[in-house]
């Protein structure tokens, strides 16, 4: 009965095969992820998260148009995976827009834009917050205990010394969400930009 109790409405269906660069479900769980996880990090930490990444193959479902329900958190994340924050230098951050490009999968990003050269897939510029990335600057980095551990061969993440486990996992994290909201939004925003 409780993974059955409805807890929000969903109007468009959220998937991830719809979508190069970036999909509606990815950009809906990244958000959800910088969200629900800042405020937790800012008061163990006094620190703010900057960007949050986590990986396309980690979303097992969609979110059909209708009601969303407990089970329905539980199809889409099916994994016990919980929230990591990783210190990652500017210089870390470049070979992370690296690993996403040559990936070309849309992995579920937030507060980051990647503009790329359309005809040679080359990095133009990043951008964090609107900011040029700054090569020596500490970046702190939302993602999943898997990919934080080097999951997916996202070495960047397993080379830091820097971690916080935050104790939350991402699946009661989308719960948390759902319970919130009444309606959950179709996020279209791009992060990859085409130039």
């Amino acid at each position: 009965n409780d993974l059955n109790s409805v807890l929000a409405y969903c109007p468009e269906t959220q998937d991830k095969s719809k979508g190069a660069w970036q999909t509606n479900i990815g950009n809906l769980l990244a958000e959800i992820t910088f969200e629900l996880g800042n405020p937790i990090f800012l008061k163990r930490e006094n620190k703010n998260i900057d960007i949050c990444l986590l990986n396309h193959g980690g979303i097992r479902s969609v979110i059909a148009k209708g009601d969303v329900t407990t089970r329905t958190a539980f199809e889409v994340m099916p994994f016990e995976n919980s929230l990591i924050i990783v210190g990652l230098t500017g210089k870390e951050i470049k070979a992370l827009a690296e690993y996403i490009i040559k990936e070309k999968k849309p992995h579920p990003l937030y507060g980051m834009k990647i503009y790329i050269d359309s005809t040679n897939s080359t990095i133009n510029k990043i951008e964090i917050k609107n900011q040029p990335v700054i090569e020596s600057q500490l970046y702190y980095v939302a993602t999943s205990d898997y990919l934080a551990n080097g999951g997916d061969n996202m070495t960047f993440f397993k080379n830091s010394t820097i971690k916080f486990d935050m104790e939350y996992k991402l699946r009661n994290m989308l719960i948390d969400y759902f319970k919130k909201v009444d309606t959950i939004p179709n996020i279209t925003t791009e992060k990859i930009i085409l130039e």
